[in-house]
Formats: C-alpha cells, structure tokens, sequence
C-alpha cells in the first residue's frame, strides 16, 4: 500500500486549492500530477509532505494515518524545483546531510554517499561544491540527497522546471531509468504534458482543484474522460458540431463542439466519400512529421498531422487546394477552457 488520499479539501482564505480529492498512489509506483497553474498539484503534493495540513479528510502513508503527523515523522523525501542544495558544502556533504542529522554511523554514511554517487552518474564529483555543477547535475544530487534517508515516499515539485529544453529531456530518461532501480514510490508535479507521459506510470490530472482523470498516459490520451482532458493532453481541434466536416462520417453529436486529433485528419489529394475540400495555409517541418495548417471553406481551420512518409506521397505544398476528412472525434457534454 503507497499513498491514499481520501476527501481531502485545502482552503487558502477565498481559494479552494482542493476540493475532496480521493486518490490511491499503489507501492513503488511513479505517478504524475499533471495539470495547469492553479489546478491544486503542488498544494497537493504538500499536503502529502506534510508541508500543510488539510481542513478536511485524511492522508495515508504506507497504511498509517499521516494526516497531522509532521514532516519528519512520515520519512519523506522531497526535491524542489530549484535544487536548494546547501552553496557551502561538497556534493558529498549535500547528499550525506541527512543521515548525518539522523546520526547515522560514520562507515554507513561514507558507504551509502558512495553508493548514490555511483546511482546518480556523479562518481568522481563528490568533492566539488554546487556552483561548479552544470544544472542537471544539481538536481541529480538533489534527488541523492532525498534518497539518501531511504524515504517511504519520494515527492518532486516540478523537479526539471529550471532547467531548458534538452537537460529536462535527459533528466526525465534518467528519472525512469532511476526509478525503475530504487522503486521508490514517486510521485511528482508537472504542468508539461510530453514529461508526464514519458515518465509516468500513471497520470493524475487535475482542474480546479479536483481530479478530472487518473489513469496510465495511453488511457488518459486515447479515453479522455472530459473535454478539459483531452484539451490539455496534446493538440486537439475544437470545431463545432455542425462543421460540415462531420457530414456523412457518422460523428453527429448533440453537444455544441467536437474534438479531434490533429493525427486523427486525413488529407488527401483528390476528393472522395465524406471529404471536404480545404486549402493548404501553412506547412510547419517538425522533424518527425509535418503539421499542416487547413482552411476549410466555411471559415474554420484545422490543424493535421502527417508523418513524413505521407508527407513525401502527397507532395502537398502552401495554397494547395486538399480534402479532408476526420478519422475518428470525439464529444462530451460540457466543455471546461484551459
């Protein structure tokens, strides 16, 4: 048994942070808290901690009731978005600071800072101090250093937030990699869709205040349970049900809009059963596929995805006139904006 939340609210004066949150974070799972500024993750991710307490309902670690037992108490470990490693002492002396406040024996401490040295690629730096480490390599002792107690639960706040595009790629590799080594529960806040899908075993996805969605990232991108959900998990398309790019494809719905995937538009060439004809605004290379821009005829437009294969077999090009038609949408009752 890992982390259960069950009817938890957090008031800070007029703003519900949490509203009667129920959750279940299974033993040595890695799970992310997804969702945009504002939703309750990191206030959540507190309340785990201990760094709050809750107005209403309990926390579980491990089977115990955590609710109103301190930081200390519940054997946590919690990495912050900018590292808050200590300037003046080694990267040795940053990892072993807990277990030298726990008093643990000199030959167990010198073993152990070792060991995560070794766990988190940093062999060889133990003597030098934060300043002279590149930023990746301070949140990885970061990460030694909450794991160096042995906690119950490893808690990350936005862990690779500070850092750009390509060493937050790396990290969140070498997070899996790690996890999958020490099997910690983990559980860690994010805003940025793409990392909790690459990391996560599970995704808990949150609105205002709430859980709109807890599942793994296939289930949570291909079954969104809302349309908050499937707006905020990757691109989408938003057209109203009327669009006539509906007609004759069997996607008529009594709700007022319609969701598609920009992967789910396909474009061809010459028309055909169901298509409507659109023009090519715009071409964006990508890479590993290509994004189109399409104006559709009563207004709307559309963006599609292509892989570059498709791409290379239909030679579309700027202004071209096309014809499109949706693979698969989806609808629901209520549409909540981002």
């Amino acid at each position: 048994m890992g982390i259960i939340v069950e009817h938890v609210s957090k008031r800070f004066d007029n703003f519900q942070a949490v509203d009667q949150i129920n959750l279940e974070i299974k033993t040595g799972s890695l799970v992310a808290l997804l969702g945009p500024s504002g939703s309750g993750k990191s206030t959540l991710l507190r309340l785990i901690a201990g760094l709050e307490l809750p107005d209403s309902g309990r926390i579980l670690l491990t089977g115990r009731d955590a609710t109103y037992q301190s930081v200390q108490e519940r054997n946590i470990g919690f990495v912050f978005q900018h590292y808050a490693l200590f300037k003046h002492l080694t990267v040795r002396k940053n990892i072993a600071f807990g277990l030298e406040i726990n008093k643990a024996p000199k030959a167990k401490i010198k073993a152990r800072v070792s060991e995560l040295l070794e766990l988190v690629q940093l062999a060889g730096l133990g003597d030098r101090y934060p300043s002279q480490l590149s930023g990746g390599q301070r949140q990885r002792v970061a990460l030694a250093r909450a794991l160096a107690v042995e906690p119950k639960v490893l808690l990350l706040d936005e862990p690779f937030g500070a850092l750009d595009a390509k060493v937050r790629k790396d990290l969140r590799i070498w997070l899996r990699r790690l996890h999958d080594e020490v099997h910690v529960t983990t559980v860690f806040v994010t805003h940025d869709q793409e990392e909790a899908m690459e990391v996560a075993d599970e995704i808990v996805v949150m609105n205002q205040g709430k859980v709109e969605q807890v599942g793994t990232p296939a289930e949570i991108y291909d079954h969104p349970a809302s349309a908050f959900v499937m707006s905020f998990i990757g691109p989408v398309n938003v057209l109203p049900s009327d669009s006539k790019i509906f007609a004759g494809n069997g996607f008529e719905s009594p709700h007022p809009e319609v969701f598609v995937r920009p992967q789910d538009v396909v474009i061809e060439i010459q028309p055909g059963e169901s298509t409507v004809p659109a023009r090519v605004n715009r071409l964006i290379h990508l890479g590993w596929e290509i994004q189109a821009e399409l104006a559709l005829d009563d207004g709307q437009v559309v963006t599609a995805h292509l892989t570059r294969d498709r791409y290379d077999l239909l030679k579309i090009q700027p202004q071209q006139r096309v014809y499109v038609r949706p693979k698969e949408a989806k609808a629901f009752p209520i549409f909540y904006s981002i």
